[in-house]
């Protein structure tokens, strides 16, 4: 630490030594600087403030039914976006700039200029934006404020109408690509359909329902066939006298069995007699008793008449009423069992056609599903985006004429009387400061390169040889007065310098010329 110091005083030594070209040093800076700091033309700084106002009551209104974008990320695009090369090529040609132009050159520095000096700033969550922009021409930095405002205000409204138009052109674009599937899919459909009649699975079920059902009736109607056949046999076996059923015992059958049209008329108007007395009497009637005794009596000679009837010869039998009732049932047998054959017969073909269809069937079902599933594809697609379309209308029109995202201007345009700039103390002051330390760093390259030697320890460091003694400067006193003198003619310089600066301070505006 203390070679350090040591060090550090050596160096103020050799600044101190030539402390007269630092003064000048720093007169030469201080005046020069001032001067130039002076000269400088004075800026006007135009500025302007927009408020965007993203709260609207139909937004909650038409929730659901319309799509809106969301507005705090459109602004910042915006506020992002504004001062871009495209918004300020327009702003040349707004005010008028691109008359000066003459090259490419100029052009691409003029936009560069442009978008570095515009200023864009933001309050934060208030959505209050302000634009400034300084130059030396007071007018023309309202007219690009005004020009970079109206941009602003067109920009949001242009761009949501060109979302939603772009928008729309899309929807337009895919639902007539998809009406085109529709269309073909229905095509396809329909020429299946007429190709593969029989075979789909909407007519009666599905192929293997069809299949099993087909079998089922089958087998139902042979074993209807197969009773009705034993049916007509056990009827001509009474015809042929095979299964006799006329020759009976009494008790072994009942009367109601034989058949005998005569006094089956009669038992039947004594027992449609013998209900109404039922009616009205008891059992133990006279007339009830007598009319069940005159029935019974019937059914027995009913009985004793078969016997008879079966002994005798068997020549006039088809003359029989009985034996014409069993002709006539035999007949209706031999009927049925007919229809019963066909009807096995329709059922036989109809499940050798089906089993015939069993490689075709399937394969049909599977290109039907097929068909089906691409046509509610395209169809739910289809009324998807014609729900889509009305809504994008919907939601267009309340963006471009409801105002979800409106525009307030808080100031307009306006440029102060005053400069803005430039800030001419703080450059007074920074050209101080400059000159001060330009004063020192000169003195401090001087002494570098003139050096001297201040300190025995010094000299035998540099040299490497040993001081044998040293002798001190003697200074007369008239020599001390003219040091005295020089030290204050130093100082009085530096107050001089720090007058200067002091008087420029107090007339001179911040952000203008001389002060009144």
């Amino acid at each position: 630490m203390s070679e350090l110091i040591a060090q550090l005083l050596v160096y103020i030594k050799g600044i101190w030594k030539y402390r007269w070209a630092s003064v000048a040093t720093a007169w030469t800076v201080a005046i020069a600087g001032w001067f130039f700091v002076y000269q400088m033309p004075d800026n006007y700084q135009a500025s302007a403030r927009i408020y965007v106002d993203t709260q609207s009551i139909l937004r909650p209104l038409m929730a659901g039914m319309t799509v809106s974008p969301n507005p705090d990320q459109q602004i910042t695009i915006m506020s992002r976006t504004l001062i871009s090369r495209p918004n300020v090529e327009r702003i040349i040609r707004m005010v008028d700039l691109d008359i000066k132009i003459t090259d490419d050159s100029a052009r691409e520095k003029l936009v560069t200029t442009l978008m570095k000096d515009i200023k864009l700033s933001t309050t934060g969550s208030d959505n209050i934006f302000m634009i400034s922009y300084d130059n030396k021409d007071p007018r023309l930095a309202k007219d690009i404020v005004q020009s970079l405002l109206t941009i602003f205000v067109e920009g949001g409204l242009e761009g949501k109408k060109q979302d939603s138009a772009s928008a729309l052109r899309f929807i337009d674009q895919q639902i007539a690509a998809y009406e085109e599937k529709l269309v073909a899919a229905e095509a396809a459909l329909t020429a299946f359909k007429q190709k593969n009649i029989g075979f789909l699975p909407g007519q009666g079920g599905d192929y293997y329902s069809q299949l099993v059902s087909a079998a089922e009736e089958l087998e139902k109607a042979r074993l209807t066939l197969l009773e009705a056949e034993q049916a007509r046999d056990a009827v001509k076996k009474q015809i042929t006298g095979d299964e006799p059923v006329l020759l009976f015992e009494v008790g072994e059958v009942s009367p109601q069995s034989i058949v005998n049209p005569e006094i089956d008329s009669r038992i039947q108007a004594l027992n449609t007699n013998l209900d109404n007395l039922m009616l009205n009497f008891t059992d133990q009637h006279p007339d009830v008793v007598a009319t069940k005794r005159l029935i019974a009596q019937l059914e027995e000679r009913k009985v004793e008449e078969a016997k008879l009837a079966g002994t005798v010869n068997n020549r006039g039998r088809n003359y029989d009423p009985m034996m014409q009732q069993l002709n006539i049932a035999l007949a209706e047998s031999e009927a049925q069992v007919a229809s019963m054959k066909a009807r096995v017969a329709e059922y036989e073909a109809r499940f050798e056609r089906l089993k015939s269809m069993s490689n075709t069937v399937p394969a049909v079902e599977v290109e039907m599903q097929q068909l089906n599933r691409d046509y509610n594809v395209n169809k739910a697609n289809y009324e998807k985006l014609l729900e889509r379309r009305a809504s994008a209308e919907i939601s267009g029109e309340l963006t471009s004429t409801s105002g979800l995202m409106s525009f307030r201007i808080v100031d307009p345009p306006t440029v102060p009387e005053a400069p803005s700039g430039p800030d001419r103390k703080k450059f007074f002051t920074l050209v101080l400061i400059g000159a001060l330390a330009g004063g020192i760093g000169f003195a401090f390259i001087i002494s570098q390169i003139r050096p001297t030697f201040h300190s025995q320890s010094t000299l035998r460091e540099l040299t490497g040889l040993p001081i044998l003694g040293t002798i001190p400067m003697v200074w007369t006193e008239q020599q001390k007065l003219k040091d005295k003198r020089k030290i204050y003619a130093f100082g009085i310089s530096l107050l001089m310098l720090m007058a200067c600066y002091v008087v420029l301070m107090i007339y001179v505006k911040p952000h203008g010329m001389t002060a009144a």
